[in-house]
C-alpha cells in the first residue's frame, strides 16, 4: 500500500525527472552535425566526469561499500540504460523526428508495467488494462500521424527511426525493471549515490567509444561546433543523467513499478513540448490526441494506486 506522502513525492520526482529527460530528445536535433555515436560518447563521458566530481567528497565511504557484484550490475545497467538506449534514441530522432521517437519510447509505461508487475505490489494488471489501453492508443495515433504526414520523407528513414526507437524502448524497459529491483535490494546506497555510481560506470564504458566515435571517419568540425557539442553534452549529462536519474531512482524507491513506470509519460510530454517549440509549430490533430490519451492513461493509473484509506477519508469528507 502506498502512503499519501510517498504517492505525492513519487509523482513530484517523476514529473521533474520527465521534464529533465525530455530535453534528451531535443539534443540530437541541436547536434545534428554529429553522429549518434559521437553524441552518445560525448554525453556519457560528460556524465562520468560529473559523477566522479560529485562523488569525490564521499569517495572513500562509497567505494568501501562497493563489491564485485555492484560493479558488474552497474556496468550492465549502464550499458543497457545509457549507451545502447541513447544510440537507439539518437538514430530515431535524426532519421524520423522527435515526435515519432518520443511517442514510441513513450510506450515505456506499458512495457515497464507489464515486465515489472508483481502480485500484491501496486494495482493489479487487470485494473490497469484501461489506462494502458489509453497509452497504447496514444502511441498508435502518433505512428499514424508520422507515416501519413511525412511530407515525402523516405520510408527507409522512417523504418530505421522506428527500429532505433524500438531498440531504445526494449533496453530501457529491461533497465528500469532491473534497476528498480536492484535499488530495493541495495539499501547501502541512497538514490543519489546509485545514480552517481551508474554515471561513473557509464563514463568508464564510454571511453571504449572514443576511437570509433571521434577518430575513425566522420567529417571534421570547426572549434565553435565542438564547443557547442560539449556544452550540450554536459547540459544533458548534468540535467538528465545526474539529476533526472537521481529523481527517477527516488521515485522507484517510494512507488511500485506499476505506477512509477507510468510516470515516464512525463518524459514523452516534455519531449513533445520541446520538439514543437524547436520546430515552431503546434501539434497536429493526431499528435494532440496522442498527448491527451497518454496523459489521461497516467492520471487514471495514479487514481487506481491511491490508498484505500485515503479514498475513504475523502469519501467521508464529501458526505458530512
Amino acid at each position: 500500500m502506498i502512503s499519501p506522502r510517498n504517492l505525492l513525492l513519487g509523482l513530484l520526482y517523476g514529473l521533474v525527472a520527465g521534464a529533465l529527460w525530455g530535453g534528451v530528445f531535443l539534443a540530437p536535433k541541436l547536434l545534428d552535425a554529429f553522429t549518434p555515436l559521437q553524441m552518445t560518447a560525448g554525453r556519457y563521458i560528460a556524465y562520468g566526469l560529473a559523477a566522479a566530481l560529485l562523488l569525490a567528497p564521499t569517495w572513500k565511504s562509497v567505494m568501501a561499500r562497493m563489491d564485485r557484484r555492484d560493479w558488474r550490475d552497474l556496468a550492465l545497467l549502464s550499458l543497457l540504460g545509457n549507451l545502447v538506449y541513447y544510440v537507439g534514441l539518437a538514430v530515431a530522432v535524426q532519421t524520423a523526428g522527435v515526435a515519432l521517437a518520443s511517442l514510441i519510447i513513450g510506450l515505456l509505461p506499458v512495457t515497464i508495467t507489464l515486465a515489472g508487475a508483481r502480485k500484491g505490489e501496486g494495482a493489479p494488471l487487470r485494473a490497469l488494462a484501461g489506462p494502458l489501453a489509453l497509452i497504447i492508443a496514444g502511441g498508435v495515433c502518433i505512428n499514424v500521424a508520422v507515416f501519413t504526414a511525412s511530407s515525402g520523407a523516405p520510408v527507409g528513414k522512417l523504418v530505421l527511426g522506428v527500429l532505433g526507437a524500438t531498440l531504445a524502448l526494449a533496453v530501457w524497459t529491461a533497465y528500469a525493471v532491473w534497476n528498480a529491483r536492484r535499488l530495493a535490494a541495495t539499501p547501502k546506497f541512497n538514490s543519489h549515490e546509485w545514480s552517481l555510481l551508474t554515471g561513473l560506470a557509464t563514463g568508464l564504458l564510454s571511453l571504449a567509444l572514443v576511437v570509433p566515435a571521434f577518430m575513425l571517419g566522420g567529417k571534421s568540425h570547426p572549434p565553435a561546433a565542438w564547443t557547442w557539442f560539449w556544452l550540450v553534452s554536459f547540459a544533458v549529462a548534468i540535467g538528465a543523467s545526474v539529476i533526472g536519474n537521481g529523481l527517477w531512482n527516488a521515485a522507484s524507491r517510494v512507488l511500485p513499478l506499476s505506477l512509477s513506470g507510468q510516470l515516464i509519460v512525463f518524459e514523452t510530454l516534455f519531449a513533445l513540448l520541446y520538439g514543437f517549440l524547436h520546430e515552431g509549430r503546434w501539434p497536429h490533430l493526431l499528435e494532440g490526441a496522442a498527448i491527451v490519451l497518454m496523459l489521461a492513461g497516467v492520471i487514471w493509473s495514479v487514481r487506481l494506486h491511491r490508498p484505500a484509506a485515503q479514498a475513504a477519508v475523502e469519501a467521508e469528507a464529501s458526505h458530512p
